[in-house]
């Protein structure tokens, strides 16, 4: 393209979204949700006499953000439409017709971290007890349920076991989690129980012999099974919320910290690198007790 010092955001704009739709081939609806954003900068910049991309600069971003703001946008709203400016930016850059990046230095706004959802320790119970133990499906149901809360595994961790990662004899599992880093997590009576009822009662064919939650098709059960097999036994359960599997882990972090455990201990069992990450369920926790006390309280 070469450095155009008097191209316009909106003919930029256009180039854009044609590479958005052609070179990295977006949906139409991403490419539609990015043309919505950017012409909201456009209107802003032409309506400031600033349309040309040499005048832009990070005075008049602080200035759109300020009015995204009034305008009643919230954070993730706000921080998506930066995001679309700062692509047509950089694409601008890759084109020749800026020089700089002066979105660098904008700040992006702050995302809330939404909070879990754990279930209550009754819920978790009925879901535990909801798959029957007559059946070979019905016990491998509750042995991953069961082992998936004593644990707080991720659903990856979960159906990607192996039966070298089984110490039943010591009581604990070694999960392989993010980044490819091994812990291990003691598992609790009922899900050892449950765990050697099926391993001892289950049909396998050699090949799948390694896996300890083996798929009908052979090899691992998949995140998707693992999915519909929460959902049916929290519909059989007459849970009233949409459960979903990772629900399992919120709720093992949530009962551990209100049962007394300190953070630090349930950050190394959740695997989380940083304890930031772990810190957002004592805000569950903190929540649970005042609710506790607001129900209780004569002058709650």
């Amino acid at each position: 393209m070469g450095y155009a010092v008097r191209m316009r955001w909106d003919a930029l704009t256009d180039l854009y979204l044609d590479h958005l739709r052609v070179e990295r081939a977006l949906s139409r609806h991403t490419v539609a949700a990015y043309a919505r954003d950017l012409d909201k900068w456009c209107r802003f910049a032409a309506d400031r006499g600033r349309e040309e991309l040499s005048v832009a600069d990070l005075d008049l971003v602080a200035a759109w953000q300020r009015q995204l703001h009034q305008a009643g946008l919230g954070a993730r709203s706000s921080a998506r439409h930066l995001s679309a400016l700062r692509g047509l930016t950089r694409f601008a850059i890759r084109e020749g017709a800026l020089q700089h990046d002066f979105t660098a230095l904008a700040t992006r706004p702050k995302v809330p971290r939404p909070l879990p959802h754990p279930l209550t320790e009754s819920e978790t119970l009925e879901l535990l007890d909801a798959p029957s133990a007559d059946s070979p499906t019905g016990r491998r149901d509750r042995a991953m349920l069961a082992l998936g809360y004593a644990a707080g595994l991720r659903v990856s961790e979960l159906v990607s076991l192996r039966i070298g990662d089984l110490d039943l004899q010591r009581g604990v599992v070694s999960a392989l989690g993010k980044g490819n880093k091994r812990r291990l997590v003691p598992i609790a009576d009922l899900a050892l129980e449950r765990l050697t009822a099926y391993l001892e009662a289950r049909l396998v064919r050699p090949a799948d012999l390694d896996w300890v939650f083996a798929s009908p098709r052979g090899g691992p059960l998949t995140r998707q099974a693992f999915w519909k097999i929460v959902r049916r036994h929290a519909l059989s359960a007459g849970l009233s919320q949409r459960v979903h599997p990772h629900q399992l882990r919120h709720s093992f972090a949530t009962h551990l910290l209100r049962g007394g455990a300190d953070l630090r201990s349930v950050q190394t069992l959740l695997g989380h690198a940083d304890v930031s990450t772990t810190e957002v369920y004592t805000q569950v926790t903190r929540d649970h007790v005042r609710e506790a006390h607001r129900r209780s309280h004569p002058r709650g």
